[in-house]
């Protein structure tokens, strides 16, 4: 069993009684998105955890086997074929065990969001399809699933928030097209908003993602 993720925990009042699970993207840290919570300007009430958990220092085959942060070894960027699926799994499973920590916490399950940008967005995603307990909603910015039949028709339908730049050259944009495609099959409430930028978060992003989200805690 891998290590628990260490992480960094900002809590916008006391008593939070929501929480927010933000993972990052390939070679960054939680510190990248650390900076989301005050320009989302989300209402006073209700408090809210913010968790952003490092992912572990591994190699990265298409870097050069370079190690740094990262959920998964891509070994190329193939959609379906290019991730090292063991790892994938290693990764929902230590998300999914903040998951259980937010309950021991006081913080039901239905209270609880996942957000995930680029490699991040994947493990975000495929924890939301696996997960046997309502879970708030899930965030997949950048990001696509890399299984083409992994959605149970058992999946409990959560609301998911997707975006995309239409012109990201690090995971294509009709990968998302295909990711959005597949959970709208399988019965998801997707909201989708795609971007004119790269592989990136844009200021028109922010403000969508605290309408959704405020949507949602309200």
């Amino acid at each position: 069993m891998s290590p628990p993720l260490e992480y960094i925990e900002v809590e916008t009042g006391p008593n939070p009684r929501v929480s927010v699970i933000w993972l990052h993207g390939l070679g960054a840290d939680g510190f990248d998105f650390e900076p989301i919570v005050k320009a989302l300007e989300l209402p006073p009430a209700p408090s809210i955890r913010f968790i952003f958990p490092h992912a572990p220092v591994r190699p990265v085959t298409i870097n050069g086997g370079m190690p740094m942060r990262a959920w998964y070894d891509f070994l190329s960027l193939e959609r379906g074929s290019g991730e090292n699926h063991d790892q994938i799994q290693e990764s929902v499973d230590a998300i999914m065990a903040l998951v259980k920590q937010e309950e021991e916490r006081g913080i039901t399950t239905d209270r609880i969001c996942l957000a995930g940008f680029s490699q991040g967005g994947v493990i975000a995603l495929m924890a939301a399809i696996q997960s046997t307990q309502t879970l708030m909603g899930v965030m997949a910015l950048s990001t696509y699933l890399p299984f083409n039949d992994k959605i149970s028709a058992n999946a409990i339908k959560i609301p998911v928030f997707q975006a995309h730049g239409r012109f990201d050259n690090v995971l294509p944009f009709d990968w998302a097209e295909a990711t959005r495609h597949q959970l709208e099959a399988a019965g998801f409430p997707l909201q989708w908003h795609e971007y004119p930028m790269e592989h990136s978060v844009c200021g028109e992003e922010v403000e969508d993602i605290s309408r959704w989200l405020s949507a949602l805690i309200a």
